[in-house]
């Protein structure tokens, strides 16, 4: 198969071939050019001598294009969790306010349906659209926008499409982790709270939960695993259900933040002391976890972080596609992190039995 030529007519070189040259992505180049600062200074020169020594100039009508006006970053949400959507929004406008563009935020309503949201994005004139959970899971909502010509980028996605990029942490691998540390500290009845069935994410919590359990010879025991939706209400429902069993739990893994602050509020209400009759742990990191009390031991997903990467890979993406080069899927997987706090401890000796002794605890 022929390979097909990464020069423009006229024999001009392209980014790509400035990448190559630089060892850097078509992306760091992009930034560079572009005078973003999250570029270190050896990859800035760097890229800056590939630049140099191949005589590589911008398509300067398509970057005037591009810049003639103010770009404008959709943000198509309709995520239940407010906590979750704050974080979202306030690395979103950050990066934006530093990229000079605008974000505009179109709610998708569940009764209008997708399509009316995508259209109200289209008519207010979008460059590329932002998808945080559930609709980076959403294949109408992506195949909608690729027809349409626009860019996307998919946030905490746990199975991206290929046609986007996107950016996401290693959900099953934090689900171990939260999981393991609950056994370190001996914990053996462990209840786990589900996200929502539409996002890929949630399958993937609960996949990390079941992985350690048994790998520390516990079986899944499907009386201790509740249904939710990541919301407050769905949290409220799930603790009642786990708490009120003949032999309740020692310890819940809510899959996020407000499912837990909603899982103490239910313990508080029985009469439970959490940590010491009932351990209850989060997923998120939201500012709502060091709001509750007692304060939540999480899975920090740092979201306003995913956020603003988003937005520069969105900008970068928009860029390329008025400088004429090919568009690229990114993918990035980012760090998590297990904050304790203090609503996670040993399990409560059952009568006659000698008190837990858990191992050292994950970090």
């Amino acid at each position: 198969m022929q390979r097909k030529s990464t020069r423009r007519k006229g024999g001009g070189r392209t980014i790509d071939d400035v990448a190559r040259h630089a060892g850097v992505s078509p992306m760091t180049v992009s930034r560079v050019i572009n005078g973003e600062r999250n570029v270190r200074d050896a990859t800035r020169l760097r890229v800056t001598e590939a630049i140099r020594e191949l005589g590589y100039a911008p398509n300067q009508a398509a970057r005037s294009l591009a810049s003639a006006q103010t770009l404008k970053i959709g943000l198509l949400y309709s995520n239940p969790s407010a906590a979750y959507l704050s974080e979202f929004l306030l690395g979103g406008l950050d990066q934006c306010s530093r990229a000079g563009a605008q974000l505009v935020v179109e709610k998708c309503e569940p009764e209008a349906g997708e399509t009316v949201a995508i259209e109200r994005m289209l008519t207010a004139g979008v460059d590329g659209v932002l998808l945080p959970p559930p609709l980076c899971d959403s294949a109408l909502v992506v195949d909608r926008l690729e027809a349409a010509g626009l860019p996307a980028v998919a946030v905490a996605s746990g199975e991206p499409m290929p046609s986007v990029s996107a950016i996401r942490i290693d959900d099953e691998a934090a689900a171990e982790a939260m999981t393991r540390h609950l056994i370190g500290l001996g914990h053996r009845r462990i209840a786990f709270v589900r996200g929502h069935p539409n996002q890929t994410a949630s399958g993937l919590r609960f996949k990390g939960y079941a992985q350690a359990l048994k790998a520390h010879g516990i079986e899944v025991d499907d009386r201790l695993v509740a249904q939710g939706y990541f919301t407050y209400h769905s949290g409220l429902d799930a603790a009642d259900q786990l708490l009120t069993l003949r032999r309740r739990p020692t310890a819940l893994f809510a899959s996020n933040d407000d499912m837990a602050a909603a899982a103490i509020a239910v313990a508080h209400r029985q009469g439970l002391d959490v940590p010491r009759d009932l351990t209850i742990v989060g997923f998120d990191d939201t500012a709502l976890a060091s709001t509750v009390w007692p304060p939540l031991t999480t899975i920090r997903q740092p979201v306003a972080e995913m956020s603003r990467e988003a937005v520069s890979v969105l900008v970068d993406a928009i860029r390329r596609k008025a400088d004429g080069q090919p568009a690229l899927a990114a993918r990035e997987l980012m760090g998590f992190a297990l904050i304790r706090r203090q609503s996670d401890g040993h399990p409560p000796a059952e009568p006659g039995a000698p008190p837990a002794r858990g191992r050292k605890a994950a970090s």
